[in-house]
């Protein structure tokens, strides 16, 4: 079974002070989310990796992978690539005709449950662009997604829902912080895949 179906969505970007938005809540359909989420969890793999924080390293509230062209560093932190599998190439593609925006890459998050978390930050590495474009693919427990202007401190609050899509593109990644904030009231698995262009 191919995970790639008939593209039919409704695209409405959001448009935010200094940065742009995506979001498609019925980008897959239950199936191929439940088939894609599967597939993850068994080919993947998954490590709980340490960055430096403060002068010292804290192991990281989560647990990642990084499949494409190159190693990825961040935060004092380099992840080995790994080819993309079959399913991430195709759901690669699929992202690419939605945003836009040719990517070369997938930063992969499991959140076991609420209490797994992503600090707020930036995506801002050199080597992601000036302005990069990130497609953020979520499959799995519904978990609220936190936007904070730096300057404004305006916030701007999405929930993840199993199969949407949320593109974040134009100066978002210079003028915003998001996070993943914990819950207590989540308490099944969260996969999350952010599809970047590394140059």
């Amino acid at each position: 079974m191919t995970l790639l179906s008939e593209l039919n969505v409704q695209k409405q970007w959001i448009d935010l002070p200094n940065g742009r938005l995506l979001m498609i809540d019925d980008f897959l359909s239950i199936n191929e989310a439940d088939t894609l989420m599967a597939h993850l969890k068994s080919h993947v793999s998954w490590s709980q990796e340490e960055i430096k924080m403060f002068g010292r390293l804290i192991a990281q509230p989560r647990l990642q992978a990084w499949y494409g062209d190159k190693p990825y560093t961040y935060s004092g932190l380099t992840m080995s690539s790994k080819p993309l599998t079959k399913p991430m190439q195709e759901m690669k593609s699929r992202c690419e005709s939605v945003a836009e925006q040719a990517f070369n890459s997938v930063f992969l998050n499991l959140y076991r449950n609420g209490q797994d978390s992503m600090g707020a930050h930036q995506d801002n590495e050199p080597e992601l662009g000036k302005n990069p474009t990130i497609a953020s693919l979520s499959l799995g427990a519904t978990r609220r997604f936190t936007l904070k202007h730096i300057q404004t401190k305006q916030t701007h609050n999405i929930n993840l829902t199993h199969g949407s899509l949320l593109v974040m593109a134009g100066e978002m990644q210079h003028y915003w912080k998001h996070s993943l904030p914990k819950t207590k009231r989540v308490f099944d698995e969260r996969i999350n895949l952010t599809f970047r262009a590394i140059y």
